[in-house]
């Protein structure tokens, strides 16, 4: 059995612990409060400018408007945006990524890893970290956003994957990350950003028929919006796995805050009975040194 002073070290250490995870896990709560205003916010407005894109995409002749953006081409090149967080303790939330990511690469992307024509942009430091150190290709330069994460700075980040893909850098850009659902549950997603997709393709009902009056021209409009609509999901998607952190991080650090609690009740019942042990002991002494002086008398 364990003496006094190491289960009394042992509960004050775990106490230590019990507190800074209780104000990790209050940080988070007020992060989280904020993150998921954010994303709140913006979803409505990215699924109205989708379904615009949509509408006017169904109205438009494909023959007098081109979309770069939407070229499929044969994929030889192929980047993945990979979001994770800048910090740990937050649970399985860079795990599942990393998981996520080598399991798409080996099951889709092996003849374009062995080629070496797979490149990875990590947004995060522990996505950058991991895969840098594991040897991957890697696109060092944006992997600092969540210090600083606002639409300015995830703009730059935007831009530059649509203009190498522009330039034939890339033939497919896919970008993965954690969608929050709720405090509890992220949701690992793996979603195509270039070439971009036929909207009404991922929903059986048909476009909404709307007859726009596009000023100053089809072309013009549509030229536009597409560009927009990609930067604006490239940022959702980066609020999206800054909301499921914080809520990664707050059920994590909640569950290390009640098996510390768990844990000191088991040291102090521990503590208890050591020095109960200790006090029979010395009882036990003294009654046999009594008995021994008696019995010499």
């Amino acid at each position: 059995m364990a003496n006094l002073k190491e289960v009394k070290g042992r509960i004050q250490s775990v106490t230590s612990t019990q507190q800074i995870t209780k104000a990790m896990k209050m940080v988070a709560a007020a992060k989280l409060r904020r993150a998921q205003d954010r994303i709140t916010q913006m979803r409505p407005y990215s699924q109205k400018l989708s379904a615009i894109i949509q509408n006017v995409s169904a109205g438009v002749d494909s023959d007098q408007v081109d979309n770069p953006y939407a070229e499929a081409k044969e994929v030889g090149k192929v980047l993945l945006v990979v979001v994770t967080s800048d910090r740990g303790l937050c649970g399985g939330f860079n795990s599942s990524i990393f998981k996520h990511t080598k399991a798409l690469v080996a099951r889709e992307y092996a003849d374009v890893e062995a080629a070496g024509n797979l490149m990875l942009m990590p947004i995060g430091k522990k996505a950058y970290d991991h895969f840098k150190k594991r040897g991957y290709n890697v696109i060092e330069d944006y992997h600092h956003l969540f210090s600083n994460l606002d639409f300015a700075h995830a703009l730059e980040a935007a831009e530059f994957v649509m203009s190498e893909f522009l330039e034939g850098e890339f033939d497919k850009v896919e970008i993965i990350y954690n969608e929050f659902k709720n405090v509890a549950t992220q949701i690992v997603r793996n979603e195509q950003f270039l070439p971009v997709q036929n909207v009404s393709a991922e929903d059986d009902a048909p476009a909404e028929t709307i007859d726009y009056i596009y000023e100053p021209n089809q072309k013009f409009i549509f030229s536009e919006i597409i560009p927009k609509s990609l930067k604006i999901q490239f940022y959702k998607t980066l609020l999206e796995s800054n909301a499921s952190e914080q809520g990664a991080r707050m059920t994590a650090m909640g569950q290390a805050t009640d098996n510390a609690g768990e844990l000191l009740k088991e040291l102090k019942l521990t503590y208890n009975r050591t020095r109960q042990a200790a006090i029979t002991k010395e009882i036990l002494e003294i009654v046999g040194g009594a008995e021994a002086l008696a019995q010499g008398g």
